[in-house]
């Protein structure tokens, strides 16, 4: 049950990083990033009214910090995007996102089969692979966005470590915590890097609809993580862009490259791997 829950965390993810993909290319990215964090909020509310929970305020403070790392990834994420280059970007934040758990889940007695281990052997390369787009032509003189790669990989890697740590009897009050947390951070953090979050335009409400998915792509995370392990769970979590990857070639008919395609089998024997794990 861990295996398919985390399936469809990276499934929601997918869908919600290519509706808020969609949404940034029509428009400016800050406004879409922080709709999501206000869609997410209200989406964890709904949530967290209709099921019953009891959350400490340790639970809720790992909540808070799961959004101060989702509100960083997004916006060092997007900044990434605007000034570096996207096939570095990409794939570096992606595979960040699934190592900072998995050392943290080692860390905390994790302790996976072998079958499972060489599935998280293959997924990494996946994961790089499946995100990675290669550069347009003219794109050289771009700087190659390392730096924004690494720091969106921690801050989603800190999301996914933080969530992994809420009680199971916490119900989703950690989780609105989380997605407000997220929304405030990416206000302040768009500020600084010298964006802005107010709403112009009706595209950037798709931003909210992307933020319902975000939250119920972390319950499933936060659920996949109290019935299975942290290090399953965010690796199985951060395949996500192999969902966005096939949906931009279903919708757009954006061409799928080769090294994405190997990346595509590789994430699938993983999943095979750590589910026979």
């Amino acid at each position: 049950m861990g295996v398919v829950l985390a399936l469809l965390a990276a499934l929601a993810y997918g869908v919600c990083d290519f509706i808020g993909g969609v949404a940034s290319r029509r428009t400016t990215p800050w406004p879409v990033a922080f709709l999501a964090g206000v869609g997410g909020t209200v989406g964890a509310v709904a949530l967290a009214v209709a099921a019953s929970g009891s959350p400490s305020a340790v639970d809720l403070a790992w909540g808070g910090l799961a959004g101060l790392g989702t509100g960083a990834g997004s916006a060092f994420l997007y900044r990434g995007f605007s000034v570096g280059r996207i096939g570095v970007v990409a794939p570096v934040s992606a595979v960040g996102a699934a190592l900072l758990p998995l050392v943290v889940g080692v860390g905390l007695g994790d302790r996976p089969g072998a079958l499972a281990w060489l599935g998280i052997a293959l997924a990494l390369p996946g994961i790089w692979l499946v995100a990675r787009i290669p550069e347009a032509p003219g794109a050289g003189s771009r700087r190659s966005g390392l730096a924004d790669g690494v720091l969106a990989g921690a801050g989603f890697g800190l999301l996914f470590a933080a969530m992994g740590q809420v009680r199971e009897d916490a119900g989703s009050w950690p989780l609105v915590a989380c997605q407000g947390a997220g929304a405030v951070t990416i206000a302040v953090l768009a500020v600084l890097l010298g964006g802005s979050v107010r709403v112009t335009a009706r595209t950037e409400w798709w931003g909210f609809v992307s933020g319902l998915l975000a939250a119920a792509a972390v319950l499933a995370f936060q659920l996949a993580t109290q019935v299975g392990t942290l290090t399953v769970a965010a690796v199985l979590t951060s395949l996500y862009p192999a969902v966005t990857v096939l949906l931009a070639a279903l919708a757009l008919r954006e061409r799928v490259f080769g090294a994405q395609t190997a990346g595509l089998l590789l994430s699938g024997a993983a999943v095979a791997l750590i589910a026979a794990g």
